[in-house]
């Protein structure tokens, strides 16, 4: 599995589609995020929240994502209703599921929720604030696949300063659960890359390191140069 994750966050129809050309175009891409932001657990809205309808139409109509033969789609649901949120990016095809640990009154009960109404075919991740405590996460390690850890302060906008404290976070969680896929999303960069993957991340989530760099094909290929001792 590549260690890097390009992420989209779309503001229209027409971006989204843009976006997604140019990381299918990449051979090296086996999986995209795409995050979703309803605009009340996060903030500005996104593409398709900010279009109500869109999506559930492009659904009724078959359409699919691109590249869905060597690209498994995560969508990251910055949402209060994370499930409904979910439902028309499945049926584009999407196979991966991030739910935000603090989304949730009762996440366990999300979590058991969503096994039950979407089955053993989609991975579930979960993902956590860098303000939050690690606590929330053991609420729902027996039912998700991965975990995220926001690298920034104010989720849902793409270009954010990345926020060192999630250095610690990352220590002391995989001291205790070693064998959980990890994942970080927000601020990553050349210039911290291989500390993180050093400390066990096994995924970088990047947004606008890679479309708004100048060269975006080389700046995904200096990401997935670096080694990681705990690719997976």
């Amino acid at each position: 599995m590549s260690l890097v994750v390009p992420a989209v966050l779309p503001s229209s129809r027409k971006d989204l589609d843009e976006k997604l050309s140019i990381f299918a175009a990449f051979p090296a891409v086996s999986r995209v995020q795409i995050d979703v932001v309803d605009g009340k657990f996060a903030t500005p809205a996104s593409w398709p929240c900010s279009a109500p309808g869109e999506l559930s139409t492009m659904a009724g109509r078959g359409e699919m994502l691109p590249a869905l033969d060597r690209i498994a789609y995560e969508i990251d649901l910055m949402c209060l209703d994370p499930e409904q949120a979910a439902d028309a990016w499945l049926a584009l095809g999407a196979t991966r599921l991030t739910f935000h640990a603090e989304s949730a009154t009762d996440l366990p009960r999300l979590l058991a929720s969503a096994r039950n109404r979407y089955g053993s075919f989609i991975s579930f991740g979960l993902a956590l604030n860098i303000a939050s405590d690690l606590a929330l996460l053991e609420q729902g390690l027996g039912e998700i696949e991965y975990v995220q850890f926001m690298g920034i302060a104010r989720i849902g906008r793409q270009g954010q300063p990345f926020d060192r404290r999630v250095f610690e976070k990352i220590r002391v969680f995989h001291s205790r659960h070693k064998d959980m896929p990890l994942q970080v999303d927000g601020g990553v960069s050349l210039a911290n890359a291989r500390q993180l993957t050093a400390l066990g991340v096994t995924s970088l989530v990047v947004g606008s390191g890679i479309l708004k760099a100048s060269d975006p094909a080389a700046a995904l290929a200096a990401l997935e140069a670096l080694e990681t001792p705990f690719g997976v």
